[in-house]
């Protein structure tokens, strides 16, 4: 079985800084790409940052400059760094691994999610 846990979320306030990890964990033959989520009440869930098995990462318009992704391959770990937080960064943040599992297909894995609310 293959298993995601979040890490790191929160309450900070406007400005603030948050680190969010995600640690996979499991009978893991080999991840391939991977990302972080989020969903804002009343909203549909969206891609915060991606990572795909053979490029760059990409971040959504609203976050470029003040959110980072980075991966610790040696460790099944991915981060994602928060600097200067809105109160719009207010959500739910998922992260998502495609991994292939021993004698499993490619297949997708979500963490629990962890809120982070940004308030004064």
């Amino acid at each position: 079985q293959v298993q995601l846990v979040e890490s790191g979320g929160g309450l900070v306030q406007p400005g603030g800084s948050l680190r969010l990890s995600c640690t996979a964990s499991g009978s893991i033959f080999r991840i391939s790409a991977m990302g972080w989520y989020r969903q804002a009440p009343g909203k549909q869930r969206e891609l915060v940052a991606g990572l795909p098995s053979d490029g760059d990462v990409n971040y959504a318009d609203s976050v470029k400059g003040r959110f980072t992704m980075s991966r610790d391959n040696a460790k099944n770990k991915m981060y994602l760094q928060m600097n200067s937080l809105k109160p719009e960064d207010t959500a739910v943040y998922y992260c998502n691994f495609w991994i292939v599992a021993t004698n499993k297909p490619l297949s997708d894995y979500w963490g629990q999610g962890i809120q982070v609310t940004v308030s004064s």
